[in-house]
């Protein structure tokens, strides 16, 4: 396996608030990956202050992508990883470290299960050794996309069913035990696509859901937010879009008890598509959204457009503002980049910085980390071991 810096990189203030704060540097990025085309989905920072990260690897592995786990110290060095899957297709969406130190994983699987795809349920040790696995899914499409261990030790999964349901996709929750047994499950929908896209318990053992819905809203495809009760319950939804599409990637509940979504819109912003992020109180009205990015721009004869943006991931950091990762095409044409995004409690952007890099580079994931700085996973073409490469990104505030 090949594991090497990425030479060259050197993350660039693009806005800087007249030197209100602290411009941030990179303290390190590392990139895993071979041959074949390695993604990174999202990364958590452990107990013992290195990081998990979860992806797809087209390189390792049985089969024609399989779920890739590693687990780094806290420079980024790599300690282990292992891959999940069979001769098919499988991909991992979210990684939690457990209460008991080992990792829950959901994905997806095609090599197993009972249809084209299955919500694959994946717990492994704290060296990633697989303890147990569950798959949900009938004769249609599963997708497992957010997993969370619930207060009471056992897990919340969010995805999309293709088998149950008013029809067409649904949003599913499922809950299970501790062993990964199906405790309930309900799905949420209409006629057409819906999808979900995160899950997180709230403070009051009920659970709030945010994903993508072409049965309800205003447009072709609109955010959609759910809050339910202990037992998967409706207790309140809601849309967020206008006339064109909008889409969700994660929400988180606030220290106000409100709810934070991130996501993109083409509806609202400056043109193309923006990053879109949503602030609503505790009943998911909504307190302020704002957008980020350029107009769009035609760039020349290949057709290609600047101005194109969206949000992957948003966290709340310890001085009540937020932090966002994505992608961004406004910098540098035919081309995108990570974009990162540090926001104060009311949405008032106070920098951001790309990657600046000659390449491909996305933000697929951040956190906030235990030294202040942020922990980045995502994935580029400038790696240097072929085709994309897993990447994880250190930032430092200085």
């Amino acid at each position: 396996m090949k594991i090497g810096l990425v030479l060259g990189f050197t993350l660039l203030l693009v806005l800087f608030s007249l030197g209100a704060f602290a411009q941030p540097v990179e303290e390190w990025n590392i990139t895993f990956g071979g041959p074949g085309g390695d993604l990174g989905s999202a990364v958590q920072e452990t107990t013992d202050g290195g990081y998990v990260i979860i992806g797809v690897t087209y390189s390792y592995g049985a089969g024609d992508g399989d779920i890739w786990l590693i687990k780094t110290d806290s420079d980024g060095n790599e300690e282990w990883n292992k891959t999940f899957g069979g001769p098919e297709y499988d991909s991992g969406k979210s990684v939690r470290e457990t209460s008991d130190g080992g990792y829950i994983i959901v994905g997806r699987t095609e090599s197993y299960g009972a249809g084209d795809s299955d919500l694959w349920l994946i717990k492994t040790d704290f060296e990633g050794n697989e303890e147990w696995n569950e798959m949900f899914g009938g004769p249609g499409i599963e997708w497992g996309w957010s997993v969370q261990e619930t207060k009471d030790g056992d897990y919340i999964i969010a995805g999309e069913t293709a088998s149950y349901g008013a029809g067409g996709l649904d949003l599913w929750l499922i809950k299970t035990d501790s062993s990964g047994n199906k405790q309930w499950n309900k799905t949420f929908g209409g006629p057409d696509g819906d999808w979900g896209r995160s899950v997180q318990e709230t403070r009051d053992s009920g659970y709030i859901i945010a994903g993508d819905t072409k049965s309800y809203g205003a447009g072709n495809l609109d955010i959609w937010l759910i809050k339910t009760d202990s037992d998967g319950n409706m207790e309140w939804d809601i849309t967020f879009g206008g006339s064109s599409t909008d889409w969700c990637r994660s929400v988180l509940e606030t220290k106000d008890c409100g709810y934070i979504i991130i996501g993109g819109t083409v509806s609202y912003g400056a043109g193309g598509s923006d990053v879109w992020l949503i602030k609503t109180d505790s009943k998911g009205n909504e307190e302020w959204n704002r957008t980020f990015g350029e107009p769009e721009q035609d760039i020349g004869p290949l057709g290609s457009e600047l101005g194109n943006e969206r949000g992957e991931s948003v966290g709340e950091t310890r001085d009540g503002g937020y932090i966002i990762v994505g992608a961004t095409a406004s910098y540098v044409p035919l081309l995108g980049e990570l974009w990162v995004i540090k926001i104060d409690l009311y949405g008032n952007e106070e920098w951001n910085m790309t990657s600046g890099r000659q390449g491909t580079d996305e933000g697929k994931s951040v956190q906030e980390t235990s030294d202040g700085g942020y922990i980045i996973a995502g994935d580029t073409t400038r790696g240097g071991a072929g085709g994309w490469d897993l990447w994880l990104v250190k930032i430092k505030r200085m």
